[in-house]
């Protein structure tokens, strides 16, 4: 009688708050463990008003988790997003409960840099990255991916564009936290995306205008619009969306193409810097990563730069070409097509070539073999 009276309070408290505990439970498929990785929920399937109700996230320990809620059109929450620990072949489950949240520590960025000729820069805990804007016209810029490295899981693109341009302290140097020693000029940088036509490398130049949905604390997502793309001798307009996550190896982009309909190939690309470095294909799992010295403006050696990136479709084939290493996928105008790419460090989280190999091999299989959401 108690078991059934304790039912039907539970059931009222449910229905006169909205709100009573959601047991979220996720499952890890595969053998290895997975640390800080992002999950999001529909915001529909926790059948529980986000935005009205304030609610804390707990793990199996009782400790806070910090979150953050996606919204859509007009702000209507679309998705819940916190990251979890999950040990290889097992489950743990968090749980929402009532009550007040903590304020969550930023832990990804982005923004447009005027007053650093149109960059705009991201970054998360891990790295840092920018790609180059309209006032960069005359310099020949490419859509190539800029890499900073970072050794503090704090934000940093602010003060060191602040430091750089108004107290004469370098972003090339650097002062105990990271600094930018990588070279892009006109390829495809760090990771960076062209289409492979006609034999050739159609590598872009800048961005015109971007566009901000998410920034912050643990996730980012933004987009870029180049106006003007050449394959071949047709224009094309180019919408790659970029989204980082707290704690995640590497970003994600979705790109598409916009204009007269043909089927090409797509190239994913990493820039050689002359070939010195130690490359790594697996066309198998849709990854190729490069590890190379990492040297300062100042000619100052500083540890070993890492790239990386992961296709989760098919690759029909990898190749080097005008200094880049690429792997090439099938692709049709106007269709969306998504990769993933990022840089580290040997300073911070990767000492070596091949913790940043391990790292982004497991990357692969994480993405391949996702972790599953239950809700009760």
């Amino acid at each position: 009688m108690r078991r059934i009276i304790f039912s039907i309070l539970a059931s009222l408290l449910f229905v006169v708050t909205g709100f009573a505990k959601v047991s979220i439970t996720v499952t890890n498929p595969i053998a290895l463990d997975r640390k800080s990785e992002m999950v999001e929920i529909k915001a529909t399937d926790l059948k529980v008003d986000l935005k009205k109700n304030n609610f804390v996230l707990k793990n199996a320990n009782g400790q806070e988790v910090p979150y953050q809620l996606i919204l859509g059109k007009h702000k209507i929450v679309q998705l819940i997003i916190f990251q979890a620990d999950v040990k290889g072949g097992k489950s743990t489950v968090y749980t929402l409960v009532k009550g007040r949240p903590s304020v969550v520590k930023a832990k990804t960025f982005g923004r447009f840099v005027p007053e650093r000729k149109d960059d705009f820069a991201w970054e998360n805990d891990m790295a840092a990255y920018r790609m180059y804007g309209p006032a960069l016209a005359n310099e020949n810029p490419s859509n190539g991916v800029d890499f900073w490295s970072k050794a503090t899981s704090d934000l940093v693109i602010n003060q060191r564009y602040r430091d750089d341009i108004y107290n004469n302290i370098s972003y090339h140097i650097d002062h105990g936290f990271g600094l930018d020693f990588y070279k892009v000029a006109h390829t495809m940088g760090c990771g960076g995306i062209a289409p492979y036509a006609f034999d050739s490398l159609w590598i872009g130049n800048h961005f015109n205008t971007y566009k901000v949905y998410e920034n912050g604390p643990l996730r980012t997502r933004f987009s870029l619009v180049y106006d003007t793309v050449m394959i071949g001798k047709q224009i094309y307009k180019e919408v790659i969306t970029i989204t980082i996550d707290a704690g995640s190896l590497l970003n994600k982009a979705n790109v598409k193409f916009i204009g007269k309909n043909q089927k090409i190939q797509l190239a994913e690309g990493i820039f050689l810097h002359g070939g010195k470095g130690n490359l790594k294909y697996n066309v198998a799992n849709g990854t190729m990563a490069y590890a190379e010295d990492a040297v300062s403006d100042a000619g100052v050696p500083e540890g070993r730069n890492y790239v990386g990136v992961f296709v989760p479709s098919k690759v029909t084939k990898r190749m080097e070409k005008d200094d880049h290493a690429l792997l090439i996928t099938p692709y049709e105008t106007g269709k969306q097509f998504s990769y993933y790419f990022g840089g580290g460090w040997s300073r911070w989280h990767f000492p070596t070539d091949n913790d940043w190999f391990n790292a982004l091999s497991n990357f692969a299989k994480f993405k391949h073999h996702p972790l599953k959401i239950s809700i009760q």
